[in-house]
C-alpha cells in the first residue's frame, strides 16, 4: 500500500524524517517495502500566466506567446493547442532541468525567439498511466491563479515521499491512511488528529430517489449503507485530490468517482455511486446472481454469471458486481443529476471467488476479500458526503438506508500484566501497556490488576489475551526488550518404541530379500468378499469414509491381507515370475460410537508366491522373532480363518497372546485375485510383537566343555503334534538339553498307517564339566519314558 507522508501529517504530527519514520514504522511492525521520492529533481520551473497569443509568422502549427512571470514577461514559441489567454501554467526558464534530465536552453524556432517551454504533467514527472485523459496531450492547466514566479513545486506537489507498506492479510484496518496514521501515532507516542465528519446542511428526502434496500442473501452482505446526493456537478476534482490520488496509484477520473477513491484510501471502504435515474422503481436488491444472468461491467466488457455470485440490483436488472464493480447501465455521467452512494459490507470470500471467476480483480476486491469492519459503512459513506458538500459538487439529501445482518459490538479481551511481561520477558510497567493499547485506540482500562481492553470493530485480529501481548510488545519494541536465556526443560526427539520395532522388522525382512510395498489405507468394502471373510467377522466392522474418492475407496482397512494380495495379483498379471513383498501399515478398528475415531493398530503382513512354501514362510517369520528376541511361542493349527488352506495354516502364540497367522491363501481366494500360482502370506500384530519383544543382549562366554549329539526316533499317531515331542524332551533333558533339531518325519511301509515316525538329533552339554555316557543315558532314557508315558510314543 502507498502512503504519502503528508497525507499521514493530516493525522498525525510527524517531526522526524521520513527514513527514520520508515524504520520505526518497520521496527512496530508494519513492514516497508519502499520509499520513493517524488522529487525528480525539477529546477527554475515556475508559474506563469499566458498573457498574448499570436501565430507563428513561419510555421502553421505553432504560436508565439508572452507569458508573464512575475519578475518579467517572457516570449515562448509552442505548438501546445490546448492554451488560452490567460491560463496560469507551468513554465520552465532558461536553465530549468526537467524530470527526464532535460535541461532548457534558449533558442529560435523558425526564425522567432523562446525563451523557455510550458510543460505538461508528464513532462513534471507524472505517471502518464494515472493522469486522466484530459492532461495527457496538452499543456497543463493550473485549476486557479497563483501567484506569478513561485516554485511549480509548491502547487504542484512534485516534492515529499511516498512510503509503500507490505500489509499482512489479518490487518486490513492498516490498509488505510486512517489505519497507518493510527500506527504511526502509537509508534511515535503522539496524538492522533481525529477528523470531524460532519455535513452542514441536507435538503429533500432520501424517499424522493429511493424507496428503500432489500438484503436477500446476509450472509453474503452483511451491511448495506446507502445516501443521495442531488443536483450533482460531474467536474475535474481538485488538483490537492487529483496529486493523492496518483501518489496512492491511482487515475483521477472526475470529481464524484475521485471522491468515492479517495475515501476508499482514507478509511479503507470501498464505495460506488450509481445514477439514481437507473434505478428501476427506486429499489436497491442486493441478491445472488440468476443462473447465466450477464451484465456489462464498467470496463465495457459483458461478463456470465452465476447463483454463487452477488449483484446489486433493482427490480428488473442487476447494476453492479458486488465488491468488484460497477455496471455500465448505472454508470455516472457528464448529464447526471442526483447519486446514489452505496457504502457496504460483503462476505470476503465470496468476493474473491467472485473475482477469480470472472477475471476481474479491482483495488475493491482486493480490500473487501480481507473481510473489512462493518462500523466503516456509516462512517466512509458521510465522509463521501461531506467532501461532495465541501467540494461544492452536489447537495446531500437527508435521510439514509442501513440494512444489517445483526449489530456488531465490540470485544472485552482482559490482559494479565504479568502474563504478558512473563511472555515477552520484559519488565514493561502496567501503566505503559495502557498507554499503548489506548494509543491503538483499544479503550484499555486497569481494574483490580487486570487490564480490561474493548476491542473495536477495525481489530478483528484481536480476540484472546496473546493478541493483546503482541500489541503491547510490538509498539513498546522488541529490540527495547533485553534478550535473556530460555527457560524450560529441555526434551530430546526420539522415536517411539513401536516405531523402532517397525524398523527393525523393515530390517530384518529387506535383508531376508523382500520388498517393502505401501498401499492405500482405504480399500472397497468388496475386498472382504474376495477374502472370503465371514459375514459376521468383526473384520467387516470398517469406518466408512464421508467423503471418499470413490467406492474402492470407501473404508478404512481392517486388515492388510487384501492389500497384500492385491499387490501379489498385479505382479502375477504383469508377468513377474515370482515376488516377495511386506508391508508395514495401520489397520483401523471401530470402538463402537459412530462419531469416535478408530483405533489405529500397526501390523505387518508379509506376502510370496513362486518357489516358496509353508516353511519358506515360516522361517522369514521366525527370523522377525529371533531379532525381537521372542522366545517359547508355539504354532498352532488355525482352521477357522476363511482366507487360509484349512491344513496349511498355523497361528503363533505366546502363552494367552496371539502374535499373528501365516499360511498358504486359500484357492478359493487366489481364484478371486485371478492367480492360478499357490500364494502364502502371513500377518503379525506389531504392537503385540514389541510387548512381547526383548531387545536386550546377554552375552555368555563359550562353553569350555564338548557337546555330545545323540539321535532319537520315536513312532507316534499322526495327531501327535512336533511341538509337544520337543516340549516333553526339554522339559525332562534339564539344563543338559542344549538344542532339539527335527530332522526326519518319515511315513511308510515299516510304519503302521496311522502312526508318522519323528527322529530328532539331541545335542548335551554341560558348562561344568565334560559329561560321560553314564550322564548322557540318564536322561535319554528319561526322555524316552517320558515320550512312551505321555504321547504313547515308542522308540523306532
Amino acid at each position: 500500500m502507498l502512503v504519502p507522508v503528508s497525507w499521514l501529517k493530516d493525522y498525525v504530527d510527524i517531526n522526524i524524517d521520513e527514513k527514520e519514520l520508515a524504520d520505526r514504522l518497520t521496527m512496530s511492525g508494519s513492514h516497508v517495502d519502499s520509499i520513493i521520492n517524488k522529487d525528480k529533481g525539477i529546477k527554475n520551473v515556475v508559474v506563469g500566466q499566458i498573457k498574448k497569443i499570436w501565430q507563428h509568422p513561419n510555421a502553421d502549427k505553432l504560436v508565439v506567446t508572452t507569458v508573464d512571470i512575475g519578475s518579467k514577461e517572457v516570449q515562448i514559441v509552442t505548438g501546445a493547442k490546448n492554451i488560452s489567454e490567460g491560463d496560469y501554467i507551468p513554465v520552465s526558464l532558461v536553465g530549468a532541468k526537467l524530470a527526464d534530465g532535460t535541461k532548457i536552453k534558449k533558442g529560435k524556432l523558425r526564425g522567432e525567439v523562446s525563451e523557455g517551454m510550458m510543460c505538461s504533467l508528464i513532462e513534471l514527472g507524472k505517471d502518464e498511466q494515472l493522469l486522466p485523459e484530459s492532461e495527457k496531450l496538452g499543456i497543463h492547466i493550473l485549476k486557479k491563479p497563483y501567484p506569478l514566479g513561485i516554485d511549480i513545486n509548491e502547487v504542484i506537489d512534485l516534492e515529499g515521499y511516498v512510503i509503500e507498506f507490505e500489509i499482512t492479510p489479518n490487518r486490513p484496518d492498516c490498509l488505510s491512511i486512517v489505519g497507518m496514521a493510527r500506527e504511526t501515532a502509537a509508534t511515535l507516542n503522539s496524538d492522533m488528529k481525529q477528523r470531524e465528519i460532519k455535513i452542514e446542511k441536507e435538503t429533500g428526502d432520501i424517499s424522493e430517489y429511493l424507496d428503500g434496500v432489500e438484503i436477500e442473501d446476509k450472509e453474503l452482505c452483511r451491511r448495506y449503507y446507502a445516501k443521495v446526493v442531488k443536483n450533482v456537478k460531474i467536474e475535474p476534482s481538485p488538483q490537492w485530490m487529483q496529486n493523492r490520488l496518483m501518489d496512492c496509484g491511482m487515475r483521477p477520473i472526475n470529481n464524484i468517482v475521485d471522491i468515492t477513491n479517495y475515501v476508499m484510501l482514507e478509511y479503507g471502504q470501498p464505495l460506488h455511486a450509481f445514477d439514481a435515474r437507473m434505478i428501476d422503481n427506486k429499489k436497491i436488491i442486493v441478491r445472488r446472481a440468476n443462473i447465466d444472468e450477464k451484465i456489462t461491467t464498467l470496463d465495457s466488457v459483458e461478463r456470465k454469471l452465476n447463483d454463487s455470485m452477488l449483484v446489486i440490483a433493482d427490480e428488473n436488472k442487476a447494476i453492479a458486481l458486488a465488491g468488484v464493480m460497477g455496471g455500465e447501465n448505472s454508470e455516472i455521467v457528464e448529464d447526471t443529476n442526483a447519486i446514489i452512494i452505496e457504502s457496504a459490507n460483503f462476505n470476503g470470500r465470496n468476493v474473491r471467488l467472485t473475482a477469480k471467476e470472472v477475471g476481474l480483480r479491482t483495488e475493491a476486491s482486493s480490500k473487501y476479500e480481507k473481510d473489512l469492519d462493518p462500523g466503516l459503512s456509516e462512517i466512509a459513506a458521510l465522509r463521501v458526503c461531506q467532501l461532495i458538500e465541501m467540494l461544492g459538487a452536489g447537495e446531500v439529501v437527508k435521510g439514509y438506508y442501513d440494512e444489517r445482518d445483526k449489530d456488531y459490538q465490540d470485544k472485552v479481551v482482559t490482559l494479565n500484566p504479568a502474563n504478558a511481561n512473563k511472555l515477552l520477558g520484559s519488565d514493561i510497567p502496567t501503566e505503559k501497556m495502557v498507554e499503548i493499547l489506548n494509543k491503538l485506540e483499544l479503550r484499555a482500562e486497569l481494574k483490580d490488576g487486570i487490564i480490561n481492553t474493548v476491542v473495536p470493530t477495525f481489530r478483528q485480529d484481536i480476540n484472546i489475551e496473546t493478541d493483546l501481548i503482541e500489541e503491547v510488545g510490538r509498539i513498546y519494541g522488541f529490540h527495547n526488550i533485553e534478550p535473556k536465556p530460555l527457560l524450560g526443560a529441555l526434551t530430546k526427539g526420539d522415536k517411539s518404541t513401536l516405531r523402532n520395532i517397525e524398523d527393525v522388522i523393515k530390517d530384518v525382512l529387506t535383508g531376508a530379500g523382500l520388498n517393502e510395498i505401501t498401499t492405500y489405507s482405504f480399500i472397497s468394502p468388496k475386498a472382504y468378499d474376495k477374502i472370503c471373510l465371514p459375514e459376521h467377522s468383526m473384520k467387516r466392522k470398517s469406518v466408512k469414509l464421508l467423503n471418499p474418492l470413490g467406492e474402492d475407496y470407501s473404508v478404512m482397512r481392517t486388515t492388510l491381507i487384501p492389500n497384500s494380495l492385491e499387490v501379489l495379483s498385479k505382479n502375477y498379471k504383469h508377468g513377474v515370475e515370482k515376488a516377495y513383498v511386506y508391508e508395514v501399515g495401520k489397520i483401523f478398528i471401530q470402538k463402537g460410537e459412530v462419531a469416535s475415531l478408530p483405533y489405529e493398530a500397526s501390523t505387518v503382513t508379509i506376502g510370496m508366491y513362486k518357489d516358496v512354501d509353508f516353511y519358506k514362510l515360516k522361517a522369514v517369520v521366525e527370523l522377525v522373532l529371533e531379532r525381537l528376541g521372542i522366545k517359547d511361542y508355539e504354532y498352532e493349527p488355525e482352521k477357522q480363518h476363511k482366507s487360509f488352506h484349512p491344513g496349511r495354516t498355523g497361528s503363533i502364540v505366546k502363552g494367552n497372546h496371539v502374535l499373528g497367522i501365516l499360511g498358504e491363501i486359500h484357492p478359493s481366494v487366489l481364484k478371486n485375485y485371478g492367480m492360478k500360482e499357490r500364494a502364502y502370506v502371513a500377518e503379525l500384530d506389531i504392537e503385540m510383537l514389541a510387548l512381547l519383544s526383548n531387545m536386550k543382549k546377554k552375552y555368555t562366554p563359550l562353553p569350555k566343555y564338548p557337546a555330545i549329539s545323540r539321535d532319537i526316533a520315536v513312532v507316534v499317531s499322526d495327531d501327535v503334534l512336533v511341538k509337544d515331542i520337543e516340549k516333553v524332551i526339554n522339559n525332562n533333558g534339564g539344563k543338559l538339553v542344549e538344542s532339539v533339531a527335527l530332522f526326519d518325519i518319515y511315513k511308510g511301509s515299516q510304519i503302521p498307517e496311522d502312526k508318522k515316525s519323528v527322529a530328532y538329533s539331541i545335542k548335551y552339554r554341560s558348562y561344568e564339566k565334560t559329561l560321560t555316557d553314564d550322564d548322557i543315558a540318564k536322561v535319554h532314557q528319561k526322555i524316552l519314558d517320558s515320550l512312551e508315558r505321555e504321547l504313547g510314543a515308542s522308540q523306532r
